[in-house]
């Protein structure tokens, strides 16, 4: 199974979200010629994953999602935004095997450009005249800001620990998830309940989803990746597996050694061989399925539909993902 199969049950509703990016970016094309060029890169591709949650959230509770288009186009707006301000702090060359727009146009304009893709995303939430989404677009906003403070401000630390990870990719990838099932759920016309459910269930698919990204840093090959082996590491962030490693080996590992600026080519090929043949990458996926378990176990209480399916599914499939 691929997503796009799992996504067959809202196909031509992720294919109006493209249309609405298409728009954005055909907006442009004849009074500001740069930005459309800058739009068409960059809205392109990726899983769509948070559109896809956010109408079969609303699927589940409500058959109809003309509501929910507005909300599930911003959800996806502000996830790439992030991508581009990411990829301009870390000064990435590429993404996912793509030339990044801090390559091409430049380290300022990407973060303008962030900013700009930012605030259209705020003004698809708040067309959809429902102050509920349109908070929690703001709070999830805020909530992944804090996320990346924490982590700029923990970059290159020996003390940096699983209590500390949990906390930044809840704040981060989690975060995110679980708005585009809530918002969802709310705009369905959802109960309380049903709201709830689905932002758990997006939150746990979150965690799941951001350890399995973390795994795939170390066994992922470089064409797989888009990007360098160990490439967190390398920017001096400990994700889970090199947690893992630094725990059993409290003393001496080649984790803390390269975060001290010791050898750091020896010691992070080092931490990469010895991370992928200690079964720490079992451990981690235990812990992905762990997470990934509690979301399916969390729909039970929604009603049968093909879309509560297709979210069992989907969490299924990420935490088995090779990309």
């Amino acid at each position: 199974m691929d997503l796009k199969t799992l996504y067959a049950p809202v196909k031509n509703d992720l294919a109006d979200v493209e249309g609405n990016f298409k728009s954005l970016a055909d907006f442009w094309k004849k009074d500001f010629p740069d930005l459309h060029d800058m739009l068409k890169h960059i809205l392109v591709g990726g899983k769509i994953l948070r559109p896809a949650l956010t109408f079969m959230s609303g699927r589940c509770i409500d058959g109809k999602t003309d509501r929910i288009l507005k909300m599930a186009t911003a959800n996806e707006l502000m996830h790439i935004a992030t991508l581009v301000h990411d990829d301009a702090i870390d000064r990435a060359d590429t993404r996912r095997g793509r030339v990044t727009v801090n390559k091409l146009w430049g380290t300022e304009k990407a973060i303008l450009l962030g900013d700009f893709l930012f605030a259209r995303a705020g003004e698809f939430a708040a067309s959809t005249d429902n102050l509920r989404v349109t908070k929690l677009f703001s709070q999830t906003l805020g909530i992944i800001a804090v996320g990346e403070l924490r982590q700029a401000r923990d970059i290159f630390s020996a003390s940096q620990n699983m209590e500390g990870y949990l906390q930044r990719i809840a704040g981060k990838t989690a975060a995110l998830l679980k708005m585009s099932s809530e918002s969802g759920a709310i705009l369905a016309g959802g109960t309380e309940e049903q709201i709830q459910t689905l932002a758990n269930y997006g939150y746990n698919l979150g965690l799941a989803f951001q350890i399995v990204d973390d795994i795939l840093d170390f066994i992922g090959t470089e064409k797989e990746l888009g990007k360098p082996v160990g490439s967190d590491l390398r920017q001096g962030t400990v994700t889970l597996p090199a947690l893992l490693l630094m725990q059993r080996q409290p003393n001496s590992n080649p984790v803390s050694r390269f975060l001290a600026g010791k050898d750091r080519e020896e010691n992070i090929a080092r931490a990469i061989e010895q991370i992928k043949s200690s079964g720490i990458i079992e451990e981690s996926y235990r812990e992905a399925e762990k997470y990934s378990e509690k979301a399916i176990n969390l729909l039970e209480g929604l009603p049968e539909s093909t879309c509560k399916e297709a979210l069992k599914a989907l969490a299924s499939y990420l935490v088995r993902r090779r990309n």
